[in-house]
């Protein structure tokens, strides 16, 4: 039964971090990956993209909006590659590394849901990352199982 129930731990785990790989892809190879969220961007700025960037002095805007967009990108693929390492069934069978593997996780994604509120409260990355909070659920509830 406790394999079972690691098992049942790790798979959610285990498509979260592909999520925000695939997720961190989509940042790094997009070519204007601000309009991934373009709503949610144009809403908090109050004013278009295209308006933006017609305002003299922001002409190398694209240009950085694209390198923070990229490091973002980055940062996104590395946790979940990252995340993806340590679902191993030997390292998710460690109840000491499970529990902090947990706490870390919940308060990242918690943490992010918050932002996301605050800042982007329109951003269809929202149902994301509420689907990722519901897989972590099913982990965590499992892992309270053992």
């Amino acid at each position: 039964m406790t394999n079972k129930r690691i098992s049942y731990i790790r798979y959610p785990l285990i498509i979260l971090s592909i999520v925000l790989c695939i997720s961190g892809i989509r940042w790094l190879i997009s070519s204007e990956p601000w309009i991934l969220d373009q709503v949610a961007n144009e809403e908090r700025l109050q004013m278009t993209f295209e308006d933006l960037f017609l305002i003299d002095g922001n002409k190398s805007l694209i240009l950085y909006l694209t390198q923070i967009y990229r490091f973002l990108g980055l940062y996104v693929l590395a946790i979940g590659l990252l995340l993806l390492s340590f679902t191993s069934k030997y390292f998710i069978k460690i109840n000491l590394f499970r529990k902090r593997y947990l706490i870390v996780l919940g308060l990242l994604l918690i943490s992010n849901l918050v932002l996301a509120y605050v800042w982007i409260p329109s951003s269809h990355f929202i149902y994301l990352m509420w689907g990722a909070i519901s897989l972590y659920f099913i982990s965590l509830y499992n892992h309270f199982k053992i």
